[in-house]
């Protein structure tokens, strides 16, 4: 190399310089970027047994806390403009306390158009009943007189026929009458629908409506609920057990319930019922469409008011559950 001094040879002296500058570098760099393998308290402890539970068999499954009438999906029977919202989430309610209501304005002109054929058909029957009343008056006239060639058979005849409009006039009133009285019989029905209520008393859940939003029938609009309700006292956890695992399940027990990241909360919930029927997986989305090649046995557990009132446990929260299993051969577990 022409740049080096005479006495420096650049592949024997520099070369193996570079190379050791290199390899320090390396190690430099790989003893700073190496994870840090120390061990630490884990932040949240995982689910565990405990009682009798954690030495005896059992079966593990996960679960979600629902209201015990589980969650009702609040709609619309008729479409329309939201025109006032009565409840906000966390609200009680009673069977029967207003929701919300929906604009009455062209159901309460329907029933008035109604109500008026109603008066229009009742003064028709009038009219037609009075008319009736003359005809039968004049025939009974001339059937009083004894002379036959008194009266001519022509007005006989003409008294006869305008006693049998008037009938039909008569029975056509009423017609129109019986229309007029359903058709606002119907219309207050749908007054009525206008204003949701609640169907039992519960809380609410969720309110997805405002005042001036435009909501549609089920069948027409968006699929989401405009208010979710339900009866949470007491509240109920539903835990999916594995289909593998359901044959070891001991259905009536008692279960224990933690929260989902509290490992250290225990409590013991009751056994309700077992739903017939083993469906596929769907506890994260709730939704028949969510993809899962798993299949559950659903088990409803009752928890106890304690839980309920120490906030601990809310709907759509979930949990860890562990029930005892029957059999000897070991406890295992479905994470």
């Amino acid at each position: 190399m022409a740049l080096l001094p005479a006495n420096l040879s650049f592949s024997r002296q520099v070369l193996p310089l570079l190379a050791l500058v290199g390899m320090l570098l390396g190690v430099a760099y790989i003893a700073t970027t190496l994870p840090d393998r120390r061990t630490a308290e884990p932040a949240e402890q995982p689910p565990k047994p405990a009682d009798e539970l954690a030495e005896g068999p059992r079966v593990a499954g996960t679960g979600l806390v629902e209201p015990a009438s589980e969650i009702i999906d609040i709609g619309s029977a008729l479409s329309g403009l939201v025109t006032r919202v009565n409840v906000v989430p966390g609200d009680r309610v009673a069977a029967g306390d207003v929701l919300f209501a929906v604009d009455p304005r062209a159901a309460r002109a329907q029933l008035a158009e109604a109500e008026a054929a109603i008066r229009e058909a009742r003064a028709a029957i009038a009219e037609a009943r009075a008319a009736r009343a003359t005809a039968r008056e004049q025939l009974a006239l001339y059937e009083a007189i004894e002379d036959p060639a008194a009266v001519s058979r022509a007005e006989v005849i003409r008294a006869e026929g305008e006693e049998a409009a008037a009938t039909s006039r008569l029975n056509l009133a009423r017609a129109r009458l019986a229309a007029a009285e359903a058709r606002a019989a119907s219309v207050r029905t749908d007054l009525d629908r206008l204003t949701v209520r609640a169907p039992i008393a519960g809380e609410i859940l969720a309110v997805n409506v405002r005042p001036g939003e435009f909501v549609a029938t089920q069948g027409g609009g968006s699929s989401v609920p405009f208010i979710q309700m339900g009866q949470t006292d007491p509240l109920h956890v539903r835990v999916d057990i594995d289909e593998n695992e359901a044959a070891r399940v001991e259905i009536g027990a008692p279960a224990m319930i933690s929260p989902r990241g509290a490992a250290e909360i225990r409590v013991r919930a009751e056994f309700v019922r077992a739903e017939p029927q083993v469906v596929p997986k769907r506890q994260l989305t709730n939704s028949a469409a969510e993809r899962v090649d798993v299949r559950v046995l659903q088990l409803i557990y009752a928890l106890p008011a304690e839980a309920r009132e120490s906030d601990a446990f809310r709907v759509g929260q979930q949990v860890d559950a562990f029930i005892p299993a029957t059999g000897e051969h070991g406890a295992g577990e479905q994470e």
